[in-house]
């Protein structure tokens, strides 16, 4: 990035591939910031919230007001979400139904695509300039209903699995773990344009 300085873009490093993001993070010229506190998140142009367990998820943040600070935060900043991000960040989920942070117009049902034993590497279409795109599932949450306002930028049979609503990206698939760069490059480009 061309900036006279980094992007400051926290990741949540409660549990999850949190390294991961980080480090895809830093290879594009950001400076990562892992968030394991509220106040941690002061500062930070934008935010990425990884995949892991969205019940564990809010079971760390209902310390300390962390919940109130992130679901603050989302309102404002740009915020990234991968797998459990997207249920975290999602208005309505299901499977069974669970507290959400309430920021993207999606339904979400958790574990769609199955257990642990059903994760999959697959090549979809996207309308991110480059061509088919690696996505890798791992017992990801399949998105059941969209907003007039979220813009669908990849699908899975047919189905969105990467959106995007104003300020906020939200990836159903793990792009960290993929060799592919642009999901994480468009959410900096994301956060560039809102400083």
């Amino acid at each position: 990035m061309a900036n006279a300085s980094p992007l400051k873009i926290g990741v949540l490093a409660l549990q999850g591939a949190f390294d991961a993001h980080a480090q895809r993070l830093a290879s594009l010229g950001a400076h990562p910031v892992l968030v394991r506190k509220p106040e941690e998140l002061n500062g930070l142009d934008g935010l990425v919230i990884p995949g892991g367990e969205s019940t564990t998820f809010l079971w760390f943040l209902e310390r300390g007001g962390f919940f109130e600070a992130l679901q603050q935060f989302v309102a404002q900043k740009p915020v990234f979400g991968t797998c459990a991000g997207v249920i975290l960040l999602a208005k309505d989920v299901r499977n069974p139904a669970q507290k959400s942070l309430g920021a993207l117009d999606v339904t979400v049902e958790r574990n769609a695509y199955g257990r642990q034993n059903d994760s999959r590497i697959l090549n979809a279409e996207t309308s991110l300039p480059g061509g088919p795109m690696e996505m890798v599932y791992i017992r990801a949450p399949k998105i059941t209903r969209m907003g007039v306002d979220v813009e669908t930028l990849a699908t899975r049979d047919g189905d969105p699995v990467l959106v995007r609503e104003k300020q906020i990206l939200a990836a159903t698939f793990h792009p960290e773990l993929s060799d592919d760069t642009r999901v994480h490059e468009e959410f900096l480009k994301m956060v560039a344009a809102a400083k």
